[in-house]
């Protein structure tokens, strides 16, 4: 796409802009709500209802702390898009960084909290006796990799800000074919269950969070470790 015709957050924009900007957006949140439901397929399909009851209960306990990246992700990436409209670039690399840094210790910690109440958590949600070990097997699991699905969620909104939506989309296509292959491999073919559903998510979560992060690196630019790089390279106020 040639300069002219690349749309700037700066531009103003038409309905017609607004559209072409924001589909890449929108078709990467349907992917993203559409690939969620493969575990579900695939286990209900191959690993039977007791682990299809366990996955559709303890999943919703499993989004709670993972959506904190969302959440920080929008907010922060509209106080990075203001601050660079302002024209202040330098504290926008900051508010970048602190960010970024924020979410993975707060992955770290979102872990361990999750862990230690994963089992009182899927009790009070209802888990009988039957469903439990699966709910813990399948928790234990993704928890592990907390951190991951949180720096998924933040630099899918930041790739907004930094004006490239269509790579945010192509992440996101990338990790939810990564995960439907893996289930059908390892669910279908491998006949892991529950385990193998799992499983499935580490690999397209960290697809999708180590991808996007090199995207941003660049030496010197990082107020916290002086590595990692700006959405400002690409989102400067005209």
């Amino acid at each position: 796409m040639s300069k002219s015709n690349r749309i700037q957050l700066s531009d103003h924009f038409t309905t017609g802009r607004l559209l072409k900007f924001t589909a890449s957006p929108i078709i990467m949140m349907i992917f993203t709500s559409i690939y969620t439901i493969v575990d579900g397929f695939f286990v209900s399909n191959y690993a039977g209802k007791t682990a299809f009851t366990a996955l559709n209960l303890i999943y919703p306990y499993l989004q709670m702390l993972g959506c904190l990246g969302f959440m920080i992700g929008t907010g922060g990436s509209a106080l990075v898009a203001m601050t660079l409209g302002a024209g202040d670039e330098k504290r926008a690399n900051r508010l970048f960084s602190m960010l970024a840094v924020a979410t993975a210790v707060l992955g770290v910690l979102f872990s361990a909290f999750g862990l230690a109440l994963l089992e009182p958590v899927a009790v009070l949600l209802g888990a009988t006796p039957e469903l439990l070990p699966s709910c813990l097997l399948y928790g234990r699991i993704l928890l592990t990799f907390q951190t991951a699905f949180m720096l998924q969620y933040l630099f899918q909104s930041f790739f907004i800000a930094a004006e490239k939506p269509k790579l945010g989309l192509f992440f996101t296509v990338a990790a939810g074919a990564t995960n439907m292959v893996l289930d059908f491999v390892l669910v279908g073919v491998a006949g892991l269950g529950l385990a193998g559903a799992a499983a499935a998510w580490p690999p397209s979560s960290t697809l999708s969070s180590d991808a996007p992060a090199a995207a941003y690196i660049s030496p010197s630019h990082c107020s916290v470790c002086g590595s990692c790089s700006r959405p400002a390279q690409t989102a400067r106020a005209s």
